[in-house]
C-alpha cells in the first residue's frame, strides 16, 4: 500500500476477549482525567452549573490570571446577588432603590441620586416599570480599596460597565448611586437581569465571582498605577495587628500542617517579618501558641474565629455611629450584641435608635434598642421585607422566635391521624368541640405558610391538606428556616416619641405600663431613667382627667381608663375623617355586624384600626395583620371584645380570615 493512500475501517474495537478494547478504554479515561476531563475519584465530573451563562470563559481566565498576579494590583471588592422579582421580590426591589437613595450618602451629606450609563440623573420608577417582566435583576455592591482617591466614581462605573458589557456580548440596562458615607466609598449598581434581545440574563459564577473584581481592578491599576512597595508594605503591616481575618492569616493557615503547625520562616524578609509579628498578635488573642524552634501551633477553627472577631468589630463601630449621632452616649460596657448567630433570650423593649443593613447584598438588617435595661443592643432582624419600617425614637417590643416544633403542628398531626391522614377545619371541630373556627384557622394558615415557602406540604382539589408521617419533621425544617430569615418579632408599642406621650389625650404604651404595674422593672439608667420621668409625669396627667385616683402612698387606677382614653381619640379622630370624606362616622358596638369596603389602615397612637366603608358611613374597627392583602375588598364580621371575626365577600358566606 502506498503510503499517501489510507483506508479507515470504522466501527467498535473487537476482540475475542474483550481484553484489548478494555485496555485501550482505560488508557482513554486515564488520559482524560489528566487532562481534567472526568474526575479520577468518582468517574464523573461533579457538575456546579459555576461555567453556565454569559462570562464563564473570561471569568475563568482572569480568575486563573489572579491566582498567579503579583500584588501591585490595585484591589478591589464586589458584592453580588441575584433576586428574584417573583411575590415580594417588587415591592423589595422599590425598598432597595429608596434605600440606596437615602439620606446623607454623598460627600456633602445629600440623598444619592440614581445615574445610568447616559445620564447623571436616572428615574428609578421608569427603570422598575421597564423591568415589571423580568424574572430577576442583579445587584452589586463595587469598591475599590482607593476608590477615596476619585473625586466622581461615575466615569469609573460607567467604564466598568462597559466592560462588562463587552465581556458577556450584550447590552446592559442599569442604573447606579454612589455612596461616601462610610470609610470606603462605594457604588450600588441594579442591573435588569434581560440581554439586548430581551431574553434572560445568565452571568456564569466565574464571571460574578472572579471576572468582575479583576476587571475593576485593572481599572483602578491604570487610573492610579501599580501599588508601590511602600504603599504595599504600610497595608501588609496594619494588617499584622488586626484582629479580623487578614491575607496573612491565610497564608498562614494554607501553610500549616496537620497538627495546624506553622514556623514565621520566609524567603523574603518583609514577609518573615510580618508573620512574625502577625504570630505574635495572634497570640496576645489566644489563637496561637509558641511550641519552640521557631514554630507555632494555631488553635483550632481560627479561621472562623478571625471572621467573627472582625464581624463584631463592625458591629461596635456601626453601635458608636449610630449613638452619637443621635446623641446617645453610651459606655461600650453597656452594648449589647446580639447577632444572627446569638438572638436575644428575652424580649427587648426600648426606642429604636436606627434601622440598617448588616448585609445590603443579602437584604439582611439590623435595629439598635435604647433599652429599659439601660444598655443599647444590637440585633440581627434577618430579612427586610419580613419587617415593617419603624420610625427612629418609636418604642418596639423585639422578641425571640422560637425555632421549635409549635403545638400547633402538634395538633394538626394528631387531627390528622383520626381523619386518614388529612387536615381540614371540619376535622379539627370534629376533633376539639371545643376550639372556635377562628383558632382552626390559624392551622391552616400554618400549613399555607409551608406549602408557599417550603413546598413541604399539598392539599387535595377538595382543600383537605395531604399530612404525611413526617410532618414534624417538615415543621421543624420550615421553623429553622424561619429563624434565620426572621430570627425575631418586632411589635411597635408606639410609633410616637416618648417625650409626645406624656400629656397626649390617647390610650398610650405608658398608659399600658401603668395599668400593668410594671414601672418598678424599668431600670434608672439611660433610656429607663427617661421612660421613669415619663411615667411621673402620665401619673400626675391621668389624676388631673379623672382617671386615676392619688392614694398618697400608691395612685389606682381606673379599670375602663384605657378604653376611655382610646374612645377619645377614636372619636376625634373620626370627626377629622369624616370632614375629609363627607361620610357619617357609625361606632361599632360589640355584637353588631360591621359590614362594607376595606378602605385602608389608620394609625393612632391607641392602635392600629381599619376603615370600613359602606356607602353614606364608615366604621373604625382594630386592625389585624391579615387584613393588609384585603384592601379594597367587601368584608363583614362580628365586632367582638377580641376584635372583629371577618368574612370576605358580602354576607356571611365568604372565606374568613
Amino acid at each position: 500500500m502506498s503510503d499517501d493512500k489510507f483506508k479507515p475501517r470504522l466501527g467498535r474495537i473487537r476482540s475475542k476477549g474483550g481484553k484489548q478494547a478494555k485496555r485501550f478504554l482505560h488508557k482513554v479515561l486515564a488520559s482524560s482525567a489528566l487532562m481534567g476531563g472526568i474526575s479520577r475519584s468518582g468517574g464523573k465530573s461533579k457538575f456546579t452549573g459555576a461555567r453556565i451563562g454569559r462570562g464563564a470563559a473570561i471569568g475563568r481566565v482572569l480568575g486563573s490570571r489572579d491566582r498567579h498576579s503579583g500584588m501591585r494590583s490595585r484591589r478591589a471588592i464586589i458584592k453580588s446577588r441575584y433576586v428574584k422579582l417573583a411575590g415580594k421580590g417588587r415591592v423589595a426591589a422599590q425598598a432597595h432603590l429608596r434605600y440606596i437613595e437615602r439620606d446623607g450618602v454623598t460627600r456633602e451629606g445629600e440623598p444619592g441620586e440614581l445615574y445610568g450609563a447616559e445620564t447623571d440623573h436616572a428615574n428609578g420608577k421608569e427603570f422598575l416599570e421597564r423591568g415589571q417582566k423580568d424574572r430577576h435583576q442583579f445587584r452589586f455592591i463595587v469598591s475599590a480599596e482607593d476608590g477615596a482617591q476619585y473625586d466622581d466614581l461615575k466615569p469609573l462605573t460607567r467604564r466598568f460597565m462597559a466592560q462588562m458589557e463587552s465581556d458577556l456580548g450584550t447590552e446592559l440596562n442599569w442604573v447606579a448611586v454612589d455612596h461616601f458615607n462610610t470609610g470606603h466609598p462605594h457604588t450600588h449598581i441594579v442591573l435588569r437581569g434581560v440581554d439586548d434581545r430581551g431574553k434572560d440574563l445568565v452571568i456564569a459564577r466565574d464571571y460574578l465571582s472572579n471576572g468582575m473584581r479583576e476587571r475593576l481592578s485593572e481599572l483602578v491599576t491604570l487610573d492610579l498605577g501599580p501599588r508601590s512597595d511602600l504603599e504595599i508594605e504600610q497595608r501588609l503591616r496594619h494588617d499584622a495587628g488586626a484582629e479580623r481575618l487578614t491575607s496573612i492569616d491565610r497564608r498562614l493557615i494554607r501553610d500549616m500542617d496537620n497538627e495546624r503547625i506553622v514556623t514565621a520562616m520566609d524567603r523574603d524578609p518583609l514577609q518573615q517579618s510580618l508573620r512574625a509579628g502577625r504570630l505574635q498578635k495572634l497570640k496576645s488573642i489566644g489563637l496561637a501558641e509558641s511550641i519552640g524552634q521557631g514554630r507555632w501551633q494555631l488553635e483550632q477553627g481560627i479561621e472562623n474565629t478571625l471572621r467573627e472577631m472582625g464581624e463584631r468589630g463592625d458591629i461596635i463601630r456601626t453601635m458608636q455611629r449610630d449613638l452619637t449621632a443621635q446623641n446617645l452616649k453610651r459606655a461600650r460596657i453597656h452594648q449589647v450584641i446580639h447577632d444572627m448567630k446569638s438572638p436575644p433570650t428575652d424580649p427587648i423593649v426600648g426606642r429604636i435608635v436606627k434601622r440598617g443593613y448588616s448585609d445590603e447584598v443579602n437584604d439582611r438588617h439590623y435595629v439598635i434598642v435604647d433599652a429599659l435595661d439601660g444598655r443599647s443592643h444590637y440585633v440581627d432582624i434577618g430579612k427586610g421585607d419580613g419587617h415593617e419600617s419603624v420610625p427612629n425614637d418609636a418604642i418596639i417590643k423585639v422578641t425571640p422566635r422560637q425555632s421549635g416544633i409549635r403545638k400547633v403542628d402538634q395538633t394538626i398531626v394528631d387531627v390528622a391521624a383520626q381523619n386518614g391522614g388529612h387536615y381540614d377545619v371540619d376535622a379539627h371541630l370534629r376533633f376539639d368541640p371545643g376550639a372556635s373556627e377562628r383558632f382552626a384557622e390559624t392551622h391552616v394558615r400554618r400549613l399555607e405558610a409551608m406549602r408557599r415557602i417550603m413546598g413541604s406540604v399539598e392539599h387535595e382539589a377538595d382543600g383537605r391538606w395531604i399530612i404525611t408521617p413526617d410532618h414534624l419533621e417538615k415543621a421543624s425544617a420550615y421553623a429553622v428556616h424561619q429563624a434565620r430569615d426572621k430570627p425575631v418579632i418586632i411589635d411597635t408599642l408606639s410609633h410616637v416619641p416618648l417625650d409626645q406621650l406624656t400629656y397626649i389625650d390617647a390610650a398610650t404604651w405608658l398608659d399600658r405600663e401603668l395599668a400593668a404595674k410594671t414601672p418598678e422593672t424599668v431600670r434608672d439608667t439611660g433610656f429607663g431613667r427617661e421612660v421613669r420621668a415619663a411615667l411621673n409625669k402620665r401619673r400626675q396627667w391621668l389624676v388631673e382627667q379623672g382617671l386615676a385616683n392619688d392614694q398618697g402612698s400608691s395612685v389606682s387606677y381606673s379599670k375602663s381608663m384605657i378604653a376611655n382614653l382610646q374612645r377619645r381619640e377614636l372619636l376625634r379622630i373620626a370627626r377629622q375623617l369624616s370632614g375629609q370624606s363627607g361620610l357619617a362616622f357609625q361606632e361599632a358596638k360589640l355584637g353588631e355586624q360591621v359590614e362594607g369596603v376595606l378602605k385602608r389602615r389608620v394609625d393612632l397612637v391607641s392602635g392600629k384600626f381599619a376603615m370600613i366603608e359602606k356607602s353614606r358611613e364608615f366604621s373604625l374597627v382594630p386592625w389585624r395583620p391579615v387584613l393588609e392583602k384585603q384592601i379594597g375588598k367587601q368584608m363583614s364580621g362580628i365586632m367582638r371584645s377580641s376584635g372583629v371575626s371577618w368574612a370576605i365577600g358580602r354576607g356571611r358566606g365568604g372565606p374568613s380570615v
